[in-house]
């Protein structure tokens, strides 16, 4: 980067991250479903939270100050989360499924096998919407790691016009935040098994959305 490319970041990062604080801040929220996470967490298992791309306005400030580690795509669209979320502890990681991930594999890896904290978006960063990868299962595999489905919804809903329909919400509303239930996977699995399993985790994350979406109705 440029000097002057360098400076827009960095007011980018300083600047976006009170913009998210405060309108976060003004929203009421209600936590629902994080107990087994929690147990797990503090029994030091470690964890994928998974997210669909549409809901993940909520994610820097929620899971804020946990030296938790987020896959977050190297393109220019990642800049802006990567540089809020760097203000608040995260273990900033640059890597997606459309480009290069063996040494951001590797180092979730690590993360994992000793015991921390990753977030995937498994339909990033280009969809299909609602579409899970298989590359969640795999690292679960690989680490024992739980997979544990994550979503939000509002009282205020605006959902933008892209791929993703990405859902944000307006300062002042009522937010609820919806974890799923921790999914354990086997070691050793069978092809086709697996792609019937990427089908039900699909199901549950979908599930969960419809769910919280259905809150404030």
């Amino acid at each position: 980067m440029v000097f002057w490319e360098k400076i827009r970041w960095k007011l980018v990062g300083f600047f976006g991250k009170r913009i998210i604080w405060l309108w976060s801040k003004s929203t009421r929220m209600k936590i629902l479903g994080e107990e087994r996470y929690r147990g797990l967490r503090a029994q030091k298992k470690p964890v994928i939270i998974l997210v669909w791309h549409g809901r993940i306005f909520i994610v820097p400030y929620f899971f804020r100050k946990r030296q938790i580690m987020p896959l977050v795509s190297p393109s220019q669209d990642g800049e802006i989360p990567a540089r809020i979320m760097e203000h608040w502890g995260y273990k900033i990681l640059r890597g997606s499924s459309s480009h290069s991930i063996i040494k951001a594999w590797n180092q979730m890896k690590k993360e994992l096998l000793e015991g921390g904290e990753v977030i995937l978006v498994p339909d990033g960063p280009r969809g299909p919407n609602r579409e899970l990868k298989m590359g969640c299962i795999k690292l679960a595999q690989e680490t024992g790691a739980y997979l544990v489905p994550f979503t939000f919804s509002t009282s205020r809903k605006k959902f933008l016009e892209s791929w993703d329909r990405f859902l944000m919400f307006y300062p002042f509303s009522r937010v609820v935040a919806l974890y799923g239930e921790p999914i354990a996977i086997p070691p050793e699995i069978r092809k086709n098994d697996s792609e019937k399993l990427a089908r039900r985790i699909q199901k549950i994350l979908n599930k969960l959305d419809d769910e919280a979406d259905r809150y404030f109705s």
